[in-house]
């Protein structure tokens, strides 16, 4: 189906999107690429478990208009009752004004869409933009810049700390149907600086549809980035995300991605320690059933001495649904004293279930900590036993159980709200409670912190 993304760059470039005339040269030659890689098949290492078929195959067409009639109202389930923190929405790709907040930004921190951003900070885009997602490797990244028109764009000031996370919340309504749309995201942190990142992928109804995104993050000296991704499709959409990090010396990038949507959904997270005393965290849960497919790919880089990585993903497969995980340490000559921890745990719920997991080091230095593992396993039937004969029964000691598991990684998010409104959405979805996923006034329920893991046996 590559003929109709030609058709639709073909219409894009006619449009041009006011943005300034270095930025055409740019789309063209990553279209070019685009073309050249195709999309990529499971003979490609990186894609080896997962197919990118269900999305080659379909016609997506470019969305040229938000449309939808999305009301302030529709997007209360998605604010973790914080509808006052500063917030960018994109309706179908495309930014909306009327539902965005940012009255509440404090000095130093500028927050804008990326076709505001063509026109008032040109000079910063030229400089940053592109230079961390590399588009002649990957074909959806080179996809992504083709078509790059909107997203967002945040620029923190040297020692600057913002005290309320930043909300990137993209949302696709009905009109997204057979749809596409590439957002493009640009985080800037100066030395010094603190900020938190909150980028959402929301649904509203179960349209068919293919997000396509893209956030470049950028980490000076001694910075901080808290950067909390979290993908709600529509169980028929399809997602392809990517997040590029550049670390600085003593800086320390935060991540933690939470995965349940799509029918298929692949989330890459790059990050290239660059400084010493640099140091990233990478934390992440999913969550699938049915026929769903999660992929998540990781790639930490120490490229400097005396960085840091610690690494923890959690799965739990339902149904007949399938994970991937691919997490690799890189570490190269010059980078001695690493210090470098990975794992990856999964939980199957069904016989039908199953996981591909690859925890990867290359290490090309001697004076080094590094450790990596993975396990895969079912409900503890010790544990199971302990918990009956307790007089609790069976199908609850399996969803507690279950959440346990789960809230042993949510723990890790430091953003309150946030970590109690996923705490709960994940409590309901093993529970079967017949609430909804948080109070529709204010985004959150009124679930103490504080669970602690039980026992999952390994397999």
């Amino acid at each position: 189906m590559i003929e109709a993304y030609r058709e639709d760059f073909t219409a894009f470039s006619a449009n041009g999107g006011g943005s300034p005339d270095w930025v055409a040269d740019v789309r063209r030659t990553a279209f070019d690429r685009f073309t050249t890689l195709g999309f990529p098949t499971m003979r490609n290492e990186d894609w080896h478990f997962t197919s990118a078929a269900a999305v080659a195959e379909r016609e997506f067409r470019l969305m040229l208009a938000p449309g939808g009639e999305v009301k302030e109202t529709d997007l209360a389930p998605f604010t973790f009752g914080h509808p006052e923190w500063p917030t960018l929405v994109f309706v179908n790709g495309h930014f909306a004004p009327d539902l965005s907040t940012l009255d509440a930004l404090p000095a130093g921190v500028r927050v804008m869409e990326l076709a505001r951003a063509w026109r008032d900070s040109p000079d910063v885009l030229r400089r940053h933009l592109t230079k961390l997602a590399a588009y002649d490797e990957h074909s959806f990244t080179a996809l992504n810049t083709a078509f790059m028109y909107d997203g967002a764009v945040v620029q923190i000031e040297a020692n600057c700390s913002v005290a309320k996370p930043i909300h990137l919340l993209f949302v696709s309504d009905a009109l997204a149907a057979k749809g596409v749309s590439h957002p493009r995201n640009l985080i800037l942190a100066q030395h010094h600086s603190d900020i938190t990142i909150l980028e959402s992928y929301v649904a509203l109804g179960s349209a068919t549809y293919f997000t396509n995104a893209v956030t470049e993050v950028a980490i000076d000296d001694s910075a901080t980035v808290r950067h909390y991704r979290i993908q709600r499709e529509s169980s028929r959409a399809f997602h392809i995300g990517t997040a590029q990090v550049h670390q600085a010396r003593d800086s320390h990038y935060i991540s933690f991605s939470f995965a349940t949507g799509a029918a298929l959904s692949r989330i890459n997270i790059y990050t290239v320690l660059d400084g010493p005393g640099a140091g990233s965290t990478l934390n992440g849960l999913y969550m699938v059933d049915g026929e769903q497919h999660v992929d998540h790919q990781t790639r930490i880089e120490h490229a400097q001495p005396n960085c840091f990585s610690r690494e923890v993903y959690k799965g739990i497969l339902d149904g007949a649904s399938h994970g991937v995980f691919n997490g690799k340490v890189y570490v190269h000559p010059v980078a001695q004293k690493t210090d470098g921890k990975q794992s990856n745990n999964n939980l199957l719920l069904s016989d039908k279930a199953r996981i591909d997991t690859k925890p990867q080091l290359e290490i090309f230095a001697d004076d080094v900590k590094c450790t990596h593992g993975a396990t895969v396993g079912r409900i503890d039937e010790l544990a199971l036993f302990y918990m009956k004969s307790r007089g609790i029964d069976a199908r609850v000691a399996r969803q507690l159980l279950t959440y346990a598991f789960a809230a042993e990684v949510l723990e890790q998010i430091e953003l309150e709200p946030v970590r109690l409104g996923l705490e709960e959405m994940t409590l309901i979805r093993f529970t079967n409670a017949e609430q909804e996923v948080g109070n529709r006034e204010s985004g959150i329920g009124n679930l103490e912190s504080g669970s602690r893991p039980l026992a999952v046996s390994d397999s």
